[in-house]
């Protein structure tokens, strides 16, 4: 049953499932780096591994779940392998979302700590 609130009309299960996936993969702190280093430029995969400080087999396999899911996509330049960001609109969401944590990070405050006690 879908209803609205203010205008908004409820958005379907299969949009709801589709986010809930999408949000999903931006529960690993590697792969939402992997995005934001993205939303800057495109990457072949020793560069991204360099930039996040993960294992090379460990990055290949974070973008191969990110790219399936069609949020990255790649294509060959010679030997190499490019990465790139598929879906713009979700920059918009990574880059807020950091953005904003990044704007309210102080000692004082420490709103990271607060956020890992959300969902696990």
């Amino acid at each position: 049953m879908s209803g609205s609130v203010g205008g908004f009309e409820d958005p379907s299960v299969e949009v709801l499932t589709e986010a809930a996936a999408a949000f999903g993969l931006f529960a690993s702190a590697a792969r939402l780096h992997i995005m934001w280093v993205l939303s800057q430029h495109e990457s072949d995969v020793t560069h991204l591994a360099d930039r996040v400080g993960g294992a090379l087999p460990a990055v290949s396999q974070h973008l191969a779940k990110l790219k399936l899911a069609g949020l990255v996509g790649a294509r060959r330049e010679g030997r190499r392998q490019v990465y790139y960001v598929a879906d713009p609109d979700v920059v918009t969401v990574v880059r807020v979302m950091v953005g904003q944590l990044t704007e309210r990070s102080s000692p004082a405050q420490a709103p990271v700590r607060r956020l890992r006690g959300i969902g696990g």
